[in-house]
């Protein structure tokens, strides 16, 4: 039975504005059109939507899931492998919620926090493939052989110092700072720093690569995923700039 733009929002959790859009760039397209100009929607444009919806909760860009539902006619298939990272997320998420109501329950009533448990749910390995494909498998071995040899405290110190700069980040794009003043400097400074101490990434070590770090800016800007971590596209775009800057005093 088909559904109608309105009925397919609404199960969705969409509107029908981005369904419009949608159709308008050839990602989903109605089945059929009514007689009174209404888009309705049938088994296979339903499944279609389904996979846009699991991409885009994965920070895939629309363009790219163009071409990944192009390159991928299977469509049991492709939904069997995002049933399977779902499935690995929600264990991943359970074991992160056991672990943080352990830290309530520990610091309420006075107990000792046991670092072994503390960061169970917390596994940075997952982004594993992304770098492979970016940076090579080589860079992808070391960093993962990195994350292994440090202690549960020192992966902690690593989240909590991420969770920093980010928050600042946040914080000087709202404030509408000068990507090139001083303050946006600092930050960009200390964002290097923090590059420098991911072992396989280009940014390792003590003199990064202008281009590598210009590059990162925009990946920043283009991944949604990313860019989620400074609090939208425009935050992004603050990274980016400050980050182009920095690269540009470097040589």
């Amino acid at each position: 039975m088909d559904r109608s733009i309105t009925e397919v929002a609404r199960l969705a959790g969409i509107t029908s504005r981005a369904l419009r859009h949608y159709d308008r760039i050839g990602l989903v397209a109605p089945s059929r059109i009514g007689s009174n100009g209404y888009r309705y929607y049938d088994e296979a444009a339903l499944v279609r939507l389904q996979r846009v919806l699991l991409l885009r909760e994965l920070g895939v860009g629309l363009t790219e899931i163009a071409r990944l539902l192009d390159e991928s006619t299977d469509a049991p298939a492709a939904l069997r492998r995002h049933l399977d990272h779902l499935r690995r997320e929600r264990s991943r998420l359970d074991r992160r919620i056991v672990s943080v109501q352990t830290t309530i329950d520990t610091l309420t009533e006075g107990g000792t926090l046991m670092a072994e448990t503390m960061f169970d749910g917390f596994d940075q390995t997952r982004y594993e493939e992304e770098v492979a494909e970016r940076w090579g498998a080589a860079a992808a071995e070391e960093g993962r052989d990195w994350w292994a040899s440090i202690s549960p405290d020192a992966r902690g110190a690593w989240q909590e110092r991420l969770a920093a700069l980010n928050a600042d980040w946040r914080a000087a794009a709202a404030a509408g700072l000068d990507p090139a003043g001083p303050e946006a400097q600092e930050l960009a400074r200390r964002h290097v720093a923090w590059l420098a101490g991911i072992p396989g990434t280009p940014g390792a070590g003590a003199d990064p690569d202008p281009d590598y770090l210009r590059g990162l800016g925009e990946l920043y800007v283009a991944d949604e995923r990313f860019a989620a971590n400074y609090g939208g596209p425009a935050g992004a775009a603050f990274v980016r700039d400050a980050l182009t800057a920095h690269a540009a005093n470097l040589g």
